[in-house]
């Protein structure tokens, strides 16, 4: 539980709060800051634990547990603070929270326990942190381009939010059909 890929991973959940703060105390740039922090920990320890054979249970739990907590928080406090619109907050956390129920119905009813993520997931995931930024970059520079930016993602991540949990919605539909 102690290695450093893991420790990494709790330290990726200990600054969740502080750029949660951050962000709804109108401390922007301190927000982005910590949050590329947070994000080159979770990349840090993907590649110690594979580069060092250091991948363990714990982790492969703890690792996308930190990663939806730091996002849905991000999400939620940048809808606080008037950034985005609160019907892409609805649609990421309903999105993750379908998975988790879906996952926790495969966990009861059937013997399967890899949950793999998709291209589509990870898509998803991608134009998501991409919207964040973009929406964290804008308001610790408050530009109009960059303003004109983070709005141009926020449909795009909406819809292929959406598109991710109907294609593991169907996925899991065909997981519980062969077991």
């Amino acid at each position: 539980m102690l290695s450093l890929p893991n420790l990494l991973t709790l330290a990726r959940l200990a600054l969740a709060p502080f750029i949660f703060w951050a962000i709804t105390a109108g401390r922007h740039r301190l927000a982005l800051v910590l949050f590329v922090t947070a994000a080159f920990t979770d990349t840090l320890d993907g590649v110690l634990a594979r580069r060092f054979g250091q991948t363990t249970a714990a982790g492969a739990y703890l690792d996308p547990i930190a990663d939806k907590v730091l996002l849905s928080g991000v999400y939620i406090s940048l809808a606080a603070a008037g950034s985005i619109p609160w019907f892409l907050v609805l649609i990421v956390l309903g999105r993750d929270l379908l998975l988790l129920a879906s996952s926790g119905i495969a966990l009861l009813f059937t013997a399967y326990r890899q949950f793999r993520p998709t291209i589509w997931g990870k898509a998803s995931t991608f134009l998501q942190i991409a919207c964040a930024v973009a929406w964290m970059t804008q308001n610790a520079v408050n530009s109009s381009a960059l303003h004109a930016i983070a709005q141009a993602f926020v449909w795009p991540t909406a819809a292929l939010t959406i598109w991710s949990g109907l294609h593991y919605s169907w996925r899991g539909i065909r997981l519980l059909r062969v077991h």
